[in-house]
This record gives C-alpha cells, sequence and structure tokens, in this order.
C-alpha cells in the first residue's frame, strides 16, 4: 500500500486533539499522523504521548524547541515525511476547523487525478461555521486580492487544508520557501502551479474553532499582502 501521512503542526492545542485523532482514525485509518508542536506550555505533547500508546505505528510526534512559525513547522514535518518514504502528505490545522470526512475524496484525487488537491471554503459559494463578518471579509477579500496579483485559479489560495503527492514537494527547494503564515499556504500553491503541476479543489465546510486560541495575528496578514507581491515579482525575473 501506498503510504499517506497528515501533518498536523501544534501550540496549545490539547482539548483539540483526542478529538481530532479519533475523527481521522474514524474517516481515513491507513493515514498515519505526525504532530509538530512548538513545546506548547499548556502540555499538547504529553496529550499526543498518551495516544502514540493506542496507535504507536500510525502516530508520530516531533517537538521543537520553540514557537517559530506555521511554515517552519510543516518545512519539518514535509522534510520528516519525504525521508520516510510517504507517497500522499497532507496538511491539516489542528483546531477541528478542517474536517477529516474530506480527507478520503482528496486521497483519492491524488491517487488519480490530482498532484495537489485543496480543501476550499470557497469552490461552490462561502462555506464557513460561526465566523464574524469581518473575518469572512477580510479572508475572501484576501483571495480575490492573491488571484488578481498572481493570476492563479484558486479559489482558496489561503486554504491550510492541502494534499501533496511525493513529487510536487520534492520538486521544491525547502530551503527556499520563506514564509510563515497565510503567505506560506499562497507560496506553495502559487510555486507548484508556476512548475505546472495539477492544483484541483474540493469544497468543504470550515468549522471555527470552539477551544483554544487562534493563532492568527496582524503580522500574519502583513505577511501576505507583502508576500504576494514579492512571489510575483520573482517569478517576473527567475523560475520558481
Amino acid at each position: 500500500m501506498l503510504k499517506s501521512l497528515l501533518i498536523i503542526p501544534t501550540y496549545n492545542e490539547r482539548e483539540n486533539i483526542p478529538v481530532l485523532v479519533a475523527a481521522i482514525r474514524e474517516k481515513c485509518p491507513e493515514t498515519h499522523l505526525l504532530f509538530v508542536d512548538d513545546c506548547s506550555p499548556d502540555g499538547t505533547a504529553q496529550v499526543i504521548q498518551e495516544l502514540q500508546k493506542k496507535y504507536p505505528e500510525q502516530l508520530y510526534l516531533e517537538v521543537r524547541p520553540q514557537k517559530n512559525g506555521l511554515g517552519k513547522a510543516y518545512k519539518h514535518g514535509f522534510e520528516w515525511a519525504l525521508a520516510r518514504d510517504y507517497k500522499y502528505i497532507f496538511e491539516m490545522d489542528a483546531d477541528l476547523s478542517h474536517p477529516p470526512s474530506a480527507l478520503p475524496q482528496m486521497l483519492a484525487m491524488l491517487r488519480n487525478e490530482s498532484d495537489v488537491v485543496i480543501g476550499s471554503r470557497y469552490l461552490q459559494g462561502v462555506h464557513v461555521v460561526n465566523w464574524p463578518l469581518s473575518r469572512i471579509i477580510l479572508s475572501i477579500g484576501a483571495s480575490y486580492y492573491v488571484r488578481l496579483v498572481t493570476g492563479m485559479p484558486i479559489k482558496d489560495p489561503t486554504a491550510g487544508f492541502v494534499g501533496y503527492t511525493r513529487e510536487t514537494l520534492l520538486s521544491l527547494d525547502m530551503s527556499q520557501l520563506h514564509f510563515v503564515g497565510y503567505a506560506f499556504q499562497i507560496e506553495m500553491k502559487f510555486k507548484l502551479w508556476k512548475k505546472g503541476f495539477r492544483l484541483n479543489e474540493i469544497p468543504i465546510v470550515f468549522t471555527n474553532r470552539e477551544k483554544g486560541t487562534s493563532k492568527m495575528n496582524s503580522s500574519i496578514i502583513w505577511e501576505a499582502i507583502y508576500g504576494v507581491i514579492y512571489l510575483k515579482f520573482k517569478s517576473i525575473f527567475s523560475s520558481i
């Protein structure tokens, strides 16, 4: 069987981890899980270690020494996955906002018709639950802005629920992935799109977190605004 891995960065998510693991195991039991924890002070790593006793060959944990950004956590996870010969690699938030029920369809698409599959909030209208109107407007506006600047035909370019084939990740120089938050998600999609890989979206329902605290802040938003311009400018004068 071709191996698949789901990478989940964590920082203070202890309340969400047991529910998330149970849901993933129910919907996609053959997929392995890698948690990349940034030394959460709330004991997230300890919760994961307890679950490892139940799933010793399917659930893995990497603990980094400090909080160092979402993008770097994913890079760590990608390199871990590629070193262990996984064929399909997914990224997902730990806050229960991304539905595990979409994983089987995403995996099937990677096996048959796609190089990258994106769980999209905006493919067929707006499918977001429990977000304030200001957050929805900000997110939709960011998506239009990214499409306008980059030309990428992706409805939800900042989406963080994404599956990749091994070949797509091997095509990237991980040392040249620069960004942290929304801009990291945009950077991944833009570079792979420019390389000619097949990017497809499926509609999902995104549910705002009920437990824990959002990691969104103004620096992540500004990074995305300027990062998009940087990516477009760089693509004009050099190869991605």
